[in-house]
């Protein structure tokens, strides 16, 4: 599984250089001697020597230095010395609040055995004696090669003073201690709530581990973050997507507290990413937020809030993801549809009919299923609704259900390096058959689906060049496998750009004003340290962003 990049130590650099950041020229600029590529509107790969823009932040002309200069007179010049310019990167699924907290917690992601993991707990927890809590993320038992679960004891034993709660990689599970237990009422009587599992010993009682829709029974009980807790959590993922060449991310499930606090940056300019925001469920924060209809566009295209984040299953490495017949190496289960397929209809009917795109969580072969079944019937009934609805994840597909996302418009937001994480575990879940169906890029490019792209941060790294990395290698940052794994559904390199740009933006219906460098987009673009397009593929991973601009605004300089 990910190893993310030291997010905490690189944090306080890149809060520093963003705050730096240069504001637009009120002429205009032009980026000059640029090794520039670029997508046109049909998707072709073009090249460019300049860049203009003019005081707003659109770009007004792209090509030869000859040109783009006839049309930029009195335009300010910047020569970025023969460096290589793309357009900003999208990250199609991401967590934006997460990311900055992941820096504030104690972080599992590189521990590679129980033993290393608890003591990483006891340290954090020494040095953060005033926290009620000792939270943390990023453990994974398939790493540690334990053959089961942590427990409960376990991490009684370096946490027994306090509650402790710790994210397993991917979100999906979490591991308390006894005290954390104790604080949500959960004993040997305690039902399995709807979409969720509480992990049992031999005797009935509760091990710490929590599934799904079982993790509420303890968040429900902790202290709510503060507004000064999400600004700086806030503060802290905005630092690292400019550090990372991102320009614009999709947040996979927010509520009115996040929604205000993106405005509130959008209208002080603090906002140095576009955030194309989903709606977490449509419980009461959707009613609220959904007052006024979907917002598609806020603060010159730096806020939207037109989407809908809803969840049919849960994840494959604690096997919670829903699946059609029991999983391999677990014959005793097949996973957890979260709602009845009425429910769910009820639910995605309920974004439909108030004019937003949906955007659905399926992992299991079962969750997209019930997810396709209900986009069929629901889109049959409201034929005017199709708003590029998505399947977040579309992971493991039956073979006949793939050509149904063709067929009923549905776009696949895929994850390029959960391939690479999960090759350790993937094919044992659901064995050497429904593997053809899993992480199928190519079998979807094929049949002319677009997929738009992203990591899932803060659960992956945020650096979208170890996505493109993964989806062109099918190996991880180690190289691993050799060859890599089930290379043949590998993405050539401009099929992984364009998920990551051009056709991320489309599935954000933003691909009129971002995507690409073209005249009347926003001058959204990146200057990198190598050639994306001439380094050799071991080696994209490990492209370095030297410059991140947004709108023509300048947010990032290494």
């Amino acid at each position: 599984m990910p190893r993310l990049h030291p997010i905490a130590a690189s944090l306080a650099l890149a809060l520093t250089v963003s705050a730096h950041a240069q504001t637009p020229a009120t002429t205009g600029t032009v980026i000059d001697n640029a090794n520039g590529y670029t997508l046109n509107a049909a998707g072709k790969l073009v090249r460019f020597q300049s860049l203009a823009f003019d005081g707003q932040g659109r770009i007004v002309a792209v090509g030869s230095a000859r040109d783009v200069a006839a049309r930029a007179k009195g335009f300010q010049h910047v020569d970025v010395q023969g460096k290589t310019v793309l357009p900003g990167l999208i990250d199609a699924h991401g967590h934006v609040f997460g990311l900055g907290e992941v820096a504030t917690a104690a972080e599992l992601y590189s521990s590679t055995s129980l033993d290393g993991a608890l003591a990483t707990i006891g340290s954090f927890a020494r040095a953060n004696g005033q926290r009620a809590w000792v939270v943390g993320n990023g453990w994974n038992q398939e790493i540690w090669k334990l053959g089961r679960f942590p427990t409960a004891k376990e991490l009684d034993g370096v946490v027994p003073d306090r509650p402790a709660l710790m994210h397993r990689v991917d979100g999906h599970a979490v591991w308390v201690n006894s005290r954390a237990l104790a604080l949500a009422g959960i004993t040997k009587d305690t039902q399995d709530p709807a979409g969720g599992k509480i992990e049992r010993d031999a005797a009935g009682e509760a091990t710490g581990i929590l599934v799904d829709g079982a993790i509420e029974l303890v968040t429900k009980v902790m202290p709510k973050a503060t507004e000064a807790e999400s600004r700086a959590a806030l503060d802290g993922a905005l630092a690292i997507l400019a550090k990372n060449g991102l320009t614009s991310v999709h947040d996979a499930g927010v509520g009115v507290g996040a929604d205000k606090l993106y405005r509130a940056y959008a209208d002080s300019g603090k906002l140095s990413a576009r955030v194309y925001a989903m709606i977490g469920d449509t419980g009461e924060d959707f009613d609220r937020l959904s007052a006024q209809g979907p917002l598609k566009s806020y603060a010159n295209d730096l806020y939207a809030l037109s989407s809908v984040k809803l969840y049919a299953d849960g994840a494959l490495g604690s096997r919670g993801a829903a699946l059609i017949k029991p999983y391999s190496d677990a014959p005793h289960t097949h996973g957890l549809l979260f709602y009845k397929d009425g429910e769910m209809r009820a639910k995605m009917e309920k974004a439909i009919k108030a004019g937003y795109q949906l955007n659905v969580h399926a992992i299991g072969d079962a969750g997209n299923r019930q997810i396709l079944d209900n986009y069929a019937a629901l889109l049959k009934k409201h034929p005017g609704a199709a708003l590029r609805h998505r399947i977040e994840h579309a992971q493991v597909v039956a073979l006949a259900d793939i050509p149904r996302f063709k067929a009923l418009g549905i776009i696949p937001s895929m994850q390029p390096t959960h391939a690479t994480s999960d090759q350790n575990m993937a094919e044992q879940r659901v064995g050497p058959q429904r593997i053809e169906g899993a992480y199928a890029w190519h079998t979807f490019l094929k049949q002319g689906s677009r997929i738009a792209c992203g990591s899932d941060f803060p659960i992956e790294s945020p650096n979208p060049f170890e996505g493109i990395h993964a989806a062109v290698t099918r190996q991880d940052m180690r190289d691993v496998p050799a060859g890599g794994w089930h290379k043949e559904q590998a993405m050539t390199l401009q099929q992984a750009f364009r998920c990551f740009t051009l056709d991320a933006a489309f599935a954000a219906r933003q691909e009129n004003v971002i995507g690409s460098l073209e005249p009347g987009k926003w001058a959204d673009f990146i200057v990198t340290d190598q050639d994306l397009f001439q380094v050799a593929p071991e080696k994209i991973g490990r492209i370095g962003v030297l410059q991140t601009w947004v709108g023509g605004r300048q947010v990032y300089r290494k």
